[in-house]
């Protein structure tokens, strides 16, 4: 190691060449020494002498004079000009290693050790939010007599009218029977359906797929899906077809069997569509509709539910839970508007 602390065989070859080319001859220790260090007999020339620190990196304030032997000034030049060549890159380095510190800092570990970094969550609307999964399936409790009523008119029969103002639970207690029965293995699939009537905005057509142009109407049943199984496994049930939906404008013919199936908001439903849905259950399946008379966003006296409800309260096999404002978990507010309006 030498003073400026990097090797000197590269740097002593070139010097001596370059002496051989100038005629230069270096047997003296002085010399010897000159090649060296890059000084003789005389004292530590001003370049070599420890340069102030700025920001805690050295630079070099030596000035384009060198002192030298007058004899070797072509010598004296090109070691100068290599010594400053050899500072400035080793500024580099220690300026790369400082960026490299600086980058490391901001990497982060798991448990595994693999090293990641964060980044910025992009935005946009997605109708299955991604949310951390449930380690333990939680067990729904009615906190109404109207929802205690719903909940095992649900689970002692195969087919559930629950008609109820909004805030009551109706969508959400359908799909946590209807993901308990698929968790418990009583079904094969969950069907989920809902007529796709905007409230009073039309918003023309929608691009992609079905199931893209249905994800708008669904959103209420995804978020309940989502709260019961998490956005995971729920994205998981709806590539393998575990979950299905289905416009009620492709239900005409088919017999779902081994299933539980759920039509939301009901109300904006024809007679026709509610009786044609009621005729697809099949064996070991389970039905729920749900739905609020009052707010529906057909014309007046095109809704079907309130006529259907009526018709089949004389069979004693099918269940009609009427909910009231009473049974509203929603805001407190809620409850208070619905009596006022």
């Amino acid at each position: 190691m030498n003073y400026l602390g990097v090797s000197a065989c590269p740097l002593m070859q070139t010097v001596r060449q370059r002496e051989t080319e100038i005629g230069a001859t270096s047997a003296t220790p002085a010399a010897e020494n000159r090649l060296t260090h890059g000084f003789g007999e005389d004292s530590v020339p001003a370049f070599f002498e420890a340069p102030p620190s700025a920001g805690g990196v050295a630079v070099s304030t030596t000035s384009d004079t060198w002192k030298g032997d007058p004899d070797n000034s072509v010598f004296d030049t090109r070691r100068h000009e290599v010594s400053r060549s050899v500072i400035f890159q080793e500024h580099s380095i220690q300026m790369g290693k400082r960026s490299a510190a600086r980058t490391n800092k901001k990497q982060f570990r798991d448990n595994n050790g693999d090293g990641f970094q964060l980044h910025a969550i992009d935005g946009g609307w997605d109708p299955i939010e991604e949310r951390r999964d449930q380690s333990f399936i939680r067990h729904v409790k009615p906190r109404s007599e109207g929802q205690q009523a719903l909940m095992e008119a649900i689970d002692g029969g195969a087919l559930t009218l629950a008609l109820g103002p909004a805030g009551t639970g109706k969508t959400y207690l359908a799909i946590a029977a209807a993901v308990k029965a698929l968790e418990e293995g009583r079904i094969d699939r969950i069907v989920l359906s809902r007529p796709a009537i905007e409230a009073g905005e039309a918003l023309g057509y929608l691009p992609g797929t079905m199931e893209e142009k249905m994800a708008p109407y669904l959103r209420p049943l995804y978020d309940a899906l989502a709260d019961r199984m998490g956005g995971k496994r729920l994205r998981q049930h709806l590539t393998e077809g575990t979950i299905e939906i289905a416009p009620i404008a492709y239900m005409r013919g088919r017999t779902l069997n081994n299933a539980f199936v759920v039509i939301d908001e009901a109300q904006n439903c024809t007679y026709g569509q509610i009786k044609m849905l009621l005729t697809r259950l099949g064996w070991h399946s389970t039905m729920v509709i749900t739905g609020d008379p009052d707010q529906s966003d057909l014309l007046p006296g095109v809704s079907g539910l309130a006529d259907i409800a009526t018709r089949l309260e004389q069979v004693g096999d099918i269940a009609i839970v009427r909910l009231s404002k009473q049974d509203v978990v929603r805001h407190p507010l809620v409850a208070c508007m619905l009596a006022a309006l």
